[in-house]
């Protein structure tokens, strides 16, 4: 039997608490290294503040999040709306890259392959607030890819896009995980879940109630909750 490779992070009893409302509840999973982890889960369960709280956005009331080695490696999150600043498409990505440190010549060229790896050489020059939903989540990629991330978080990235301009988001999203980064994502879309997910983890009322490879949780979910959510039975986010 092959080895259990270290986990990349660890999230122990993890609680959060927004509001007076406790939305995480004594939260734990463990993220793997070369996966692409699909986040599910009804309405309200906690998805996204799952990805916050690892990514370092929300405190936890109590519990921890640890990284393989003791420090969080290179990481990145795209939104389901990215905010784009007031300037062009290249200076979006070029900005992201000089506050992270990456200046000169390195930051001109990161710029320009992540434009072009996203497909928006042709728009480069234009004011990224004037782009489509598409354009802005694909810049916000591209953003997000030329920080060369360990791992990259992504919560709802095609939520409000129609299905051409998911799919170029989904092809994106598989080519950023063929180089090797971690893909940490929630979605509401089962179909793309089905495509894009080697792990699903299911979290029921701010608990993990299933971390399973993919293509079991669909074929054969363990718990009562994903399989009432299979069939429709609770509600989508």
């Amino acid at each position: 039997m092959a080895e259990r490779p270290a986990a990349l992070l660890r999230a122990r009893d993890l609680t959060v608490v927004l509001g007076g409302v406790t939305v995480l509840d004594r939260l734990s999973l463990e993220i793997l290294p070369g996966l692409r982890t699909v986040v599910l889960g009804a309405n309200g369960a906690g998805k996204s503040v799952t990805l916050r709280a690892l990514h370092g956005l929300v405190p936890p009331a109590s519990g921890t999040v640890e990284w393989q080695g003791g420090r969080a490696p290179r990481q990145a999150m795209v939104f389901q709306r990215p905010v784009m600043l007031r300037r062009s498409a290249l200076a979006n990505v070029a900005y992201g890259l000089a506050v992270n440190g990456v200046d000169g010549e390195a930051r001109d060229r990161r710029a320009r392959e992540a434009i072009a790896k996203v497909g928006l050489e042709a728009i480069a020059h234009r004011p990224a607030r004037v782009l489509s939903g598409g354009e802005q989540q694909r810049l916000a990629l591209a953003r997000a890819w030329a920080l060369e991330p360990a791992i990259l978080f992504l919560d709802e990235p095609t939520a409000s896009l129609d299905p051409g301009a998911a799919g170029e988001v989904e092809r994106i999203v598989a080519a950023i995980a063929a180089e090797g980064k971690r893909i940490v994502m929630t979605t509401h879309n089962l179909g793309q879940a089905r495509r894009l997910a080697d792990e699903i983890v299911f979290i029921h009322q701010g608990r993990v109630a299933e971390q399973t490879p993919a293509d079991r949780f669909f074929a054969e979910p363990q718990s009562q909750h994903a399989r009432a959510f299979l069939k429709g039975e609770l509600p989508w986010t």
